[in-house]
């Protein structure tokens, strides 16, 4: 036992500690800055948050310590006196807890913060103090059984609240914890299974009582087996790989507000755009895509080689799940066969890159890009060498658009935020040349760039002012003032001569040679200012949006989307219960129904608030939609009417579960309260039954059983509780709770799942789960932007799984459709949408 407190004596320098509890410089009466005193004080407190994270690892390696010695002793003996009960520090819990256990409130059974006032004497020693005093602390963390009180079931618990100071994500405040210890039984020769160590993520088994024990983050989730595993369950046991597999099969969306010059057509038909870290390949014709998936996170700028088959794409640094960092880079690959090719600059760009663009004259030989940096490094590059010719600091201010002269593979043209520079690549050295505005008024932001057939340079502008700079020279040659009402954001010269502009205005305007106006075509509101433009296939024209629409016309006619997608984050996801169909919802306040056969959006319906849940009735005919200030609209999946709004508290709901037969609607809501309404009319009358009061900490999953008779629910402190929805009662009996058989199973907690918890896990890297209807698959959505695809049961330590990129951002749900032939995927900041195809 000595040896382990001496491990943690030796993990624990306190001297720098000491130092600073005996530093007066923070006092008021300090001649330091105000400033410096602040910030000598916030080390001082994260010091001391280190400290009693360190404390509480050394506590629950000393009371896990103390309870196998103790069982070694009582079987040792064979006598079977009453034995004490180990007593897990947790976060604060009513007496009641769902594991069938009560602990009734008795002053001795608390154990104070270890930096608390009140804090025992032993539990709140000085850092100078060796921590071989713990042995004396976790003594107090043993009760005998006397002191508790037996419930119902026969479980016991004993629970110590203790306030965690645990780092979390988001608003996630963590208040409360299931981490309670259960036993029935005299344990005199009682064996436990061996104890499974994964970083932050300890797994212990109890054979006995049939109960598997998870520690997430220093906590204990107790998750009881149904009874015919009990037997023959086994910790070491291997799981399987699923037999299946998942295709990316549609991406619903475009990456059109912040990144420009990113659509083109490419001769196959195709129409080639991005969003997350997907590229895709969008034949309109045949309602086919095809999808370039090399990337690891955001896309933020692309280009197409003057052979229409090489694509260059460019993306963000990002961070593996492990933590690495990944460096931003430029792939070039083949648009026939979605093959890599070259992988530019890793680890000479910084942050993320912003524009390329291939030359035109040689064969498009050369490649320019311009990156993030502070300041936004303009490089050339042999790409088929992967060698750098040349490198420049271009400007520090924002560069918006970078392209080489269509005659001259030597003249590169940039613009951005109060600049226009041309630059000659001159035996390895890029020589800059400004643009001189001279009499025009000089705009605050060049936005782009584009080439007449002669050669001459033509910019658009913030001004709305269209200019053209001679052939070779950096002066303005011909000005179009007042070209649009406000920015102008795209142009593009036709096969024919004709210049076309498009603006914040929402114009799209077609110039001749002379570069007078022959006609003006106005996108609609509902599709906002024009980003891009390309040149389709005969008279056709391609825009791409501010608000996510990909549209196609001519510029005589009308324009329809096709392509379009949410503008903000994403969280609220639902399947249609016999239909192929979908609703996802999020914090652009639009709700939107999609046929997943035609991959065509059915409707949309704006709302006043930010949406964060969805569910659909049973029946198909109605959905219900939860905000993020309490609302909850129902709507009619047929004709988006909206049937009725209720409002249950004032912070977001982040479930909404109708139970199987229809007659009940769970709301779980970040006040901690799940809301149970009785329906009626097939979803369209609603009465209040009551609310379930149990959790710590705000809910985060619901499912219903089979029956509709029971539901169980997680929350953020890792607490899963059981629940009659009829009369709001909580259920703590084990022997009822462990062989309800569930209808769903979307909650990241329970003994049927929990293995899709990665090594070293905070207990918020899994965002979403969910079960086949088959009952045997199970999907996942993480935080690192991945899809797991794991085998059902997921009830093995460490399972495997199949993982699959695309998303950029946190996967925040996931849901296999209706006859499990395929799941779809909403990615939060990245607003895409992902279809994939269980193969």
């Amino acid at each position: 036992m000595e040896d382990g407190f001496s491990t943690y004596s030796s993990l624990y320098d306190t001297s720098s500690l000491l130092q600073f509890c005996n530093d007066d410089s923070a006092s008021a009466a300090s001649s330091m800055e105000v400033t410096d005193r602040i910030a000598s004080l916030e080390q001082r407190v994260q010091m001391q948050e280190d400290e009693i994270q360190l404390l509480k690892s050394a506590l629950a390696d000393v009371v896990r310590r103390l309870n196998v010695s103790e069982e070694q002793q009582a079987m040792g003996s064979r006598r079977g006196p009453t034995k004490a009960r180990p007593m897990m520090a947790t976060l604060p819990l009513r007496p009641t807890v769902n594991n069938g256990t009560i602990l009734p409130k008795k002053g001795s059974g608390t154990l104070p913060s270890p930096s608390g006032p009140g804090s025992r004497k032993d539990t709140s020693t000085p850092a100078s103090k060796s921590l071989s005093s713990l042995s004396r602390s976790a003594r107090f963390l043993y009760l005998p059984l006397s002191t508790v009180r037996r419930a119902n079931s026969n479980e016991h618990v004993g629970t110590l609240t203790r306030k965690d100071s645990g780092d979390s994500k988001g608003n996630r405040t963590r208040a409360g914890s299931t981490g309670s210890n259960s036993s029935g039984k005299r344990s005199d020769g009682k064996q436990r299974d061996p104890v499974f160590n994964a970083g932050m993520r300890r797994v212990t088994h109890c054979k006995e009582e049939g109960y598997v024990k998870m520690y997430l983050k220093g906590r204990p989730v107790t998750m009881h087996m149904p009874k015919e595993q009990v037997d023959s369950y086994c910790l070491e046991a291997r799981a399987d790989l699923p037999g299946n597999k998942l295709k990316l099969d549609w991406v619903y969306g475009y990456r059109g507000r912040d990144c420009r010059s990113n659509l083109y057509l490419l001769p196959t038909g195709e129409t080639v755009y991005f969003i997350a870290s997907v590229v895709v390949l969008f034949n309109v014709d045949e309602q086919l895509q095809r999808h370039y998936t090399g990337h690891t996170d955001d896309i933020k700028c692309l280009a197409v080689h003057p052979d229409k088959i090489t694509i260059a794409t460019g993306q963000v640094a990002g961070t593996s799940s492990d933590g690495k960092q990944l460096a931003p880079h430029v792939r070039v690959w083949d648009s026939v066969s979605l093959h890599t090719l070259h992988v530019l600059g890793a680890g000479f760009f910084d942050r993320a890159l912003v524009c390329l663009a291939f030359s035109k004259s040689n064969g498009g030989n050369t490649l320019c890009v311009v990156d993030d940096s502070n300041d936004h490094v303009l490089s050339v590059w042999d790409w088929q060498r992967e060698d750098r010719l040349a490198e420049v600091k271009c400007s520090n201010e924002s560069v918006f658009a970078a392209d080489f002269h269509p005659t001259d593979s030597n003249i590169v043209v940039t613009c951005g935020k109060s600049h226009l520079y041309f630059w000659h690549l001159e035996k390895g050295v890029l020589v800059k040349k400004q643009g001189l505005f001279e009499k025009q008024e000089k705009p605050k932001f060049v936005l782009c760039v584009t080439f007449a057939e002669n050669g001459d340079a033509i910019t658009g502008d913030s001004s709305g002012n269209i200019l053209v700079w001679g052939k070779g020279t950096n002066r303005i040659s011909h000005v179009i003032q007042g070209a649009h009402e406000g920015s102008v954001f795209a142009l593009c010269m036709l096969r024919n001569g004709t210049l076309v502009s498009g603006g914040k205005d929402r114009r799209l305007i077609s110039w001749d040679g002379g570069y007078r106006q022959i006609q003006t075509v106005e996108v609609p509101e509902l599709f906002g200012p024009i980003r891009t433009i390309a040149e389709g296939r005969g008279e056709t024209v391609l825009i791409g949006t501010t608000k996510h629409f990909v549209l196609q016309g001519s510029l005589d006619g009308d324009f329809v989307p096709i392509m379009q997608g949410h503008t903000d984050e994403l969280w609220g996801l639902a399947v249609h219960p016999w239909k192929p169909q979908f609703v996802t919802c999020g914090y652009d306040r639009q709700v939107c129904l999609w046929d997943s056969s035609s991959h065509q959006l059915i409707w949309n319906k704006s709302m006043e608030d930010a949406a964060q849940s969805a569910g659909f009735h049973p029946s198909g005919g109605v959905v219900a939609i939860g905000t993020q200030n309490g609302r909850w609209l129902v709507l009619d999946s047929d004709s988006k009417d909206l049937v009725t709004v209720h409002t249950d508290g004032n912070e977001q709901l982040s479930a909404m579960r109708y139970g199987p037969d229809g007659n009940f609607l769970a709301i779980g809501s970040h006040d901690n309260y799940i809301y149970i309404y009785a329906v009626a009319e097939n979803g369209r009358k609603y009465s209040r039954v009551g609310k379930c009061s149990g959790h710590s900490s705000f809910i985060t999953h619901l499912d219903w059983s089979v029956d509709s008779q029971y539901l169980v629910s997680n929350s953020g402190d890792y607490e899963i509780l059981y629940w009659i929805p009829s009369v709001c009662k909580q259920v703590v009996s084990v022997e009822t709770t462990r062989d309800i058989e569930w209808a769903t199973h979307t909650c990241t907690l329970g003994f049927q799942v929990f293995g899709l918890w990665p090594d070293g896990s905070d207990g918020t890297d899994v965002n979403a789960a969910c079960r086949s209807s088959d009952k045997s698959l199970l999907v996942t959505g993480d935080d690192f932007g991945k899809v797991h695809l794991f085998s059902y049961p997921c009830s093995q330590f460490r399972a495997p799984s199949h993982v699959y990129g695309g998303h950029s951002s946190h996967v925040t749900n996931v849901t296999f459709l209706h006859d499990d032939g395929y799941l779809v995927s909403t990615g939060g900041k990245d607003m895409s949408v992902m279809q994939w195809r269980i193969v």
